[in-house]
């Protein structure tokens, strides 16, 4: 989330024409804590028992060892007619490259 808040104005159009979603099953206490302390520009969600991480097929499956809800790392633009225009499955947040891949994705789904 560092490298998105500290390339919003590039990857995210500075915000024009963007909305950028984090969404964790994190309590939105600890995420609204967080967004707070980090300053960061895009709004959390939380989805505590996973119900929109099971709409997106994003949810690690719950073991023996993993008791509660984890969204894998995936990131979806979603163009202006609402359509998912790209799915970077998983997205790999060290990899630099990725983040070139994701400013090119969100300027096509920008375009008229």
């Amino acid at each position: 989330m560092e490298a998105y808040r500290d390339q919003y104005a590039k990857l995210f159009n500075d915000g024009k024409g963007v909305t950028v979603l984090g969404i964790s099953a994190d309590a939105d206490t600890v995420q609204a804590d967080w967004a707070r302390d980090e300053h960061f520009p895009v709004t959390f969600v939380s989805d505590p028992d996973g119900t929109v991480g099971k709409l997106y097929d994003v949810m690690y499956p719950l073991t023996a060892q993993l008791r509660s809800p984890i969204e894998k790392r995936v990131l979806f633009v979603i163009g202006k007619d609402g359509v998912i225009s790209y799915v970077m499955n998983p997205f790999k947040e060290m990899v630099g490259d990725s983040y070139t891949e994701l400013g090119d994705a969100v300027a096509k789904a920008l375009k008229p």
